[in-house]
């Protein structure tokens, strides 16, 4: 379970997959310079509720995973990400199309 940080005080718990795919549309919206709402439905621990955060180039997030190797990732999930948030709403997690077209990445980051 991998953990996505906002601020350094407001945190999400997400699966190392689908953080990586979340790590990937933000990345790509701020290289764009396009700031965003995402929002992630809270811990039942916590209550039932949800948490937004404005996501912009002077924010500070961090991504932190659990395991060791950076997941395959899929180009179907990140398009229907992207589409998500490019709405008024922003990003939110839904769940992977069955429908599989991963891209690999060599040790640099860089799509083989």
């Amino acid at each position: 379970m991998g953990r996505f940080s906002y601020e350094g005080q407001t945190h999400a718990d997400l699966d190392d997959r689908a953080l990586a795919h979340v790590q990937m549309v933000v990345a790509n919206k701020l290289r764009r310079g396009e700031p965003f709402y995402f929002t992630w439905k809270d811990d039942p621990s916590i209550g039932h509720g949800r948490t937004s955060v404005w996501i912009h180039p002077s924010c500070t997030m961090v991504f932190t995973y659990h395991g060791g190797r950076r997941p395959p990732l899929n180009r179907l999930w990140i398009e229907a990400l992207s589409q998500l948030a490019n709405t008024p709403g922003g990003l939110r997690l839904i769940p992977e199309p069955t429908q599989v077209d991963e891209m690999q990445f060599d040790d640099s980051g860089q799509i083989q």
